[in-house]
């Protein structure tokens, strides 16, 4: 898809909840006027156009078909019908079409089904709901199942895991689209974290506790945020939270499903992003800025983290910029 291709479809299908629908409209359906770019276009596709029934016992009617889906800039699959029956010819004929003409594909929770059915995840990396990802290895050898992320960005086709992580990676493609500033503007209308990182833990034990120490770890976790330019380690942020090395390492994966280590890399990454959307700091500097001990890491890390360099994100970011800039 061209930059400046903002139409976005997404699929309905008879039988589905509509929250991961919802979640698509909520990102990219509302008009954003404050945001001053050119927002999305979205439109609600079928297979066959007419009403869709749902979880519930209501429906939803659209007029459009899958013309429509596979003319459109983005693509989004939030499920499919049945994980254990392949996607109808057409829909096939329709996505395959959409990705020769150069389209961005998105699954949401099962609709990495329709894609890998398509043969469009072939020879990739792809993720969809932990329950099931065994399931998709099993019926798509040729795809590379990864059930532990909440979503993958393979540029041109992004899979996520289920439900809200679909929430992540649709504010993940805001940020690709329009920067830092945007996507944070967006998860504020939304009520939300700006940014989970794409390879975290999908499940993570105890997710909800009432251990008083997951408060320390929060605490902790804040006051690195704020001090992320300084040498950090594991036994500082254990004596922020008042807990030994031994319990702050068990309580932080439980409550976050990462080590902290990986955790301080991807808030180093993160807060990179702005600075290198907003100054021309050399990249040394920006390395030094978000704590890292040295460019060399700091390239590493970023490359593993967004799959390019900091100076390609820099370059990409302000050519995106320009092209999304109003009139006037």
């Amino acid at each position: 898809m061209t930059s400046v291709d903002r139409t976005v479809a997404v699929l309905a299908y008879p039988g589905m909840s509509v929250f991961e629908t919802g979640i698509v409209t909520e990102v990219f359906g509302l008009p954003r006027p404050e945001l001053e770019v050119d927002w999305y276009r979205l439109t609600v596709c079928a297979e066959r156009p007419g009403p869709v029934p749902v979880v519930g016992g209501a429906a939803l009617h659209t007029p459009y078909g899958l013309e429509t889906l596979a003319a459109a800039g983005t693509v989004i699959l939030p499920g499919v019908p049945d994980v254990t029956v392949d996607p109808s010819p057409e829909l096939v004929a329709a996505l395959r079409r959409a990705h020769r003409r150069g389209a961005r594909l998105m699954s949401i929770c099962s609709g990495a089904f329709a894609l890998a059915g398509a043969g469009l995840l072939d020879g990739r990396r792809a993720t969809t709901h932990w329950r099931y990802a065994d399931l998709l290895a099993r019926r798509h050898p040729a795809v590379t199942v990864d059930p532990d992320v909440l979503y993958l960005d393979d540029g041109d086709i992004l899979t996520s895991a289920g439900s809200a992580a679909g929430l992540d990676l649709c504010v993940h493609v805001v940020r690709r689209d329009f920067g830092a500033a945007v996507a944070n503007a967006v998860a504020r209308r939304l009520v939300i974290p700006p940014h989970r990182d794409g390879g975290q833990a999908q499940f993570i034990e105890a997710p909800v506790s009432v251990d008083p120490d997951d408060d320390r770890i929060a605490a902790s976790l804040a006051w690195a945020v704020r001090h992320l330019a300084e040498p950090l380690t594991v036994a500082a942020l254990a004596r922020q939270a008042h807990l030994s090395t031994r319990s702050y390492l068990r309580h932080f994966a439980r409550a976050t499903g990462t080590s902290p280590i990986r955790w301080l890399i991807d808030q180093r990454v993160r807060a990179s992003l702005a600075l290198l959307e907003t100054t021309d700091a050399p990249v040394a500097e920006i390395a030094a800025a978000v704590g890292f001990d040295s460019p060399v890491t700091y390239r590493h890390h970023f490359g593993r983290a967004m799959r390019t360099s900091p100076s390609a994100y820099r370059r990409a970011f302000r050519a995106g910029a320009a092209e999304v800039r109003p009139a006037g």
